[in-house]
């Protein structure tokens, strides 16, 4: 899955505008719906054994992360810490070293502080309110939406960029929606909203599947979409992108790389390392230093005595 985003935390209250907005996008839900049904992946933090935890885990790894590398990375973080109580007992360190080379390892220690508030303020258990998740340590709008969503089958718009370039192209017209998640576009998702809890949760996980696979950044599959004959970018000719130029993402020879690289030196010791060991990874004295700095300063390294350094709580 890619990089989440803002959103509206549901629609409108108001029961008739519900309705009215259910029944003007009912020829979307009923066929994407109906397509998840027959052609979702088999995921493991879709199934009922996956519980809330396994839920909120997966969203944590799924930012800006293929499923692909989540899938190992997630079995051995279930198995290991199967409720939020066994992860807050460890170290925060334990849980950058099991992040492995997920990327982006502040994740890990968000989800580690979640665990501790969690095991704190619920008595163990994630909660399905969407304020509460909201309230938690690293849960932002998305993944408090997307808990309450997919674990406990709530009614939010759960805005991801496969779902933002779905509502982009099926209902906008535009082949790609904005950088930035706009108000219009929250508007628009909490609009498509279907006023019943349970039907607005498939239609989240639906669309977001739908996106994923069918709906894609490049090489779309236009001919197997279940509303390509309502699909307003399809129906337009699928006018090319005029907007702001989409941001790609580089890695090598980037500061990324680097605290990569320190970072997998640390999770391979058993304790604390010496400067030397995190020297030889990196030539470049400048960059090296700037990448250790910043990973001292997100806390996912802790500076020693004498030049050594380990993970945060580490032995």
């Amino acid at each position: 899955m890619t990089a989440p985003t803002q959103h509206e935390p549901s629609a409108p209250r108001d029961t008739a505008t519900r309705a009215a907005s259910s029944t003007d996008a009912l020829p979307l839900h009923t066929p994407v719906i109906a397509w998840f049904e027959a052609n979702a992946r088999d995921l493991p933090w879709r199934r009922p054994e996956a519980g809330a935890w396994g839920v909120m885990v997966s969203e944590f790894m799924l930012q800006q992360t293929p499923v692909t590398r989540v899938l190992p990375v997630y079995e051995q973080w279930l198995a290991r810490w199967p409720r939020p109580a066994d992860l807050a007992a460890e170290a925060p360190g334990e849980a950058v070293r099991a992040w492995g080379r997920l990327g982006y390892p502040r994740r890990a220690l968000r989800l580690h502080g979640a665990a501790v508030a969690i095991t704190e303020r619920h008595g163990g258990e994630v909660p399905s309110d969407h304020a509460e998740l909201l309230a938690l340590p690293g849960v932002g709008e998305y993944t408090a939406a997307a808990v309450a969503s997919f674990a406990f089958g709530r009614r939010h718009a759960v805005l991801d960029t496969n779902v933002r370039r779905v509502l982009a192209r099926a209902v906008t017209g535009v082949q790609y929606p904005p950088n930035a998640t706009t108000a219009a576009e929250r508007r628009l998702a909490a609009s498509l909203l279907p006023a019943e809890d349970g039907t607005a949760a498939r239609w989240a996980a639906a669309s977001m599947e739908l996106g994923a696979l069918i709906c894609t950044a490049r090489n779309e599959s236009c001919h197997r979409c279940p509303i390509s004959a309502r699909c307003a970018w399809l129906g337009a000719g699928k006018p090319e992108h005029d907007g702001p130029p989409r941001r790609g993402q580089t890695y090598a020879g980037t500061d990324r790389q680097v605290r990569g690289k320190l970072l997998a030196v640390l999770r391979a010791a058993e304790g604390p390392v010496p400067q030397a060991a995190l020297d030889a990874v990196w030539d470049e004295p400048v960059q090296r230093a700037r990448a250790l700095d910043g990973l001292v300063a997100d806390g996912l390294v802790e500076p020693l005595a004498d030049g050594m350094y380990r993970l945060p709580g580490g032995p």
